[in-house]
């Protein structure tokens, strides 16, 4: 059973850092993309940033150049750096990893999400 278990959430000031990591356990193989989503009230789901399997990464327009994904493949972990907070920011914060399996495909997993509140 794959679990997905993130933290690092949490109330800061504009402009303060957070950094988030997202820790899988039960077996993911080794050719994953490790994906970091958020969802604030009213708002639909958006990607943050992505670290695929090959090593490219992607970003949202809105937080380049102020967030940075990363990840510990021993550790199975992804973390997210985000710097210069902004109050529009703030959402819950939830973790992906899709793993591909050429015999059964490409599953989904998701973590049960942490807040990141930035206040103005």
């Amino acid at each position: 059973q794959v679990q997905l278990v993130e933290s690092g959430g949490g109330l800061v000031q504009s402009g303060g850092s957070l950094r988030l990591s997202c820790a899988a356990s039960g077996g993911i193989g080794s050719t994953y993309d490790m994906v970091w989503y958020r969802q604030a009230p009213g708002n639909e789901r958006e990607l943050v940033a992505a670290s695929r399997h090959d090593g490219r990464t992607d970003y949202a327009d809105s937080v380049q150049g102020r967030f940075t994904i990363s990840r510990d493949n021993a550790k199975k972990t992804a973390y997210l750096q985000m710097n210069s907070l902004k109050p529009e920011d703030t959402a819950v914060y939830v973790c992906n990893v899709n793993v591909l399996s050429i015999l059964s495909g490409t599953r989904h997993y998701w973590g049960r999400g942490t807040q990141v509140t930035v206040s103005s």
